[in-house]
């Protein structure tokens, strides 16, 4: 694992983006907002072209942009059906590939629903499914490319910050993607403070150690829920539904922390990253 900066990034292309090309201008356009990173969004199937794989990696390593990729959303490491475990498995793959041809090192995986089955039993099928990908990975040597199961916003998915601690407890190389909006939405609006960051940032650390919640990946948006969960992904300046970034960020200058940091706001991903980043900035050192 290289050792790498703290970085704020969009995940996939922001609404500003409008037609200018891709790659190429992607660094004037992160140089804009003063971002280090972006997050390639495969969530409909890993549909690269062939231009990217081409540019991207050198684009990437001339402009020291930090890259990463979210695997497809259809992935379900939980299902009842082998078939579709299976075929998770395959996507997982894929998105290590890919990942690896663009010089990116983590793949962020969604862990799947609970259906009809006790969170047990779903938990038990997504810990096996994982291993069986991390194992593919070892084969295809694509063992650098660092699987990153997520935090899950609808109450009914598999996805709670302690589930995806014990899917990342399996193999010291996984590291959680904590999205802070999800645990928000699929908490009724749990996250209020600094002191609920803190809880979080604790959890990580004492299941996973220091090292890991150090280099942790984050998702951050604000997101509307109802009753079952998360509903939509709004932007910051939505006043009615949190969770608020600043003591997130807080907390991480204060543990010095250097993780991944992807804004998953509706549109404004790199305006809100660029916030993000601009109030970590002027907290005191």
């Amino acid at each position: 694992m290289s050792n790498m900066p703290l970085v704020f990034a969009p995940g996939g292309k922001p609404d500003s983006y409008g037609n200018r090309k891709f790659p190429e201008d992607l660094p004037l356009y992160l140089a804009e907002f003063g971002l280090n990173g972006f997050e390639i969004e495969c969530g409909r199937g890993v549909n690269i072209s062939a231009k990217t794989y081409e540019l991207l990696p050198r684009i990437a390593v001339e402009h020291n942009i930090f890259l990463s990729v979210h695997a497809p959303y259809y992935i379900s490491l939980s299902s009842v059906e082998e078939e579709t475990r299976l075929k998770s498995i395959n996507y997982v793959l894929q998105s290590a590939q890919a990942a690896k041809k663009l010089g990116a090192e983590r793949i962020v995986v969604h862990s799947g629903s609970c259906g009809k089955m006790k969170r047990e039993e779903a938990l038990f099928l997504a810990k096996d499914t994982l291993e069986k990908a991390q194992k593919a990975l070892d084969e295809q040597g694509l063992s650098d490319i660092v699987i990153c199961p997520e935090t899950m916003g609808k109450i009914n998915q598999l996805g709670t910050l302690d589930e995806v601690l014990e899917l990342c407890a399996l193999d010291e190389r996984f590291l959680p993607c904590v999205d802070f909006g999800h645990l928000n939405a699929r908490t009724h609006g749990g996250i209020k403070n600094k002191d609920d960051y803190a809880a979080i940032l604790d959890s990580i650390e004492n299941k996973l150690g220091a090292e890991r919640l150090c280099r942790l990946h984050i998702h951050f948006s604000k997101i509307m829920y109802t009753a079952g969960g998360e509903k939509t992904h709004l932007t910051f300046e939505d006043n009615e539904y949190g969770p608020d970034y600043e003591p997130l960020m807080e907390e991480i200058k204060r543990r010095k922390m250097t993780p991944f940091i992807v804004s998953e706001s509706q549109g404004t991903q790199a305006e809100d990253a660029a916030e993000m980043k601009k109030y970590y900035e002027g907290l005191p050192k």
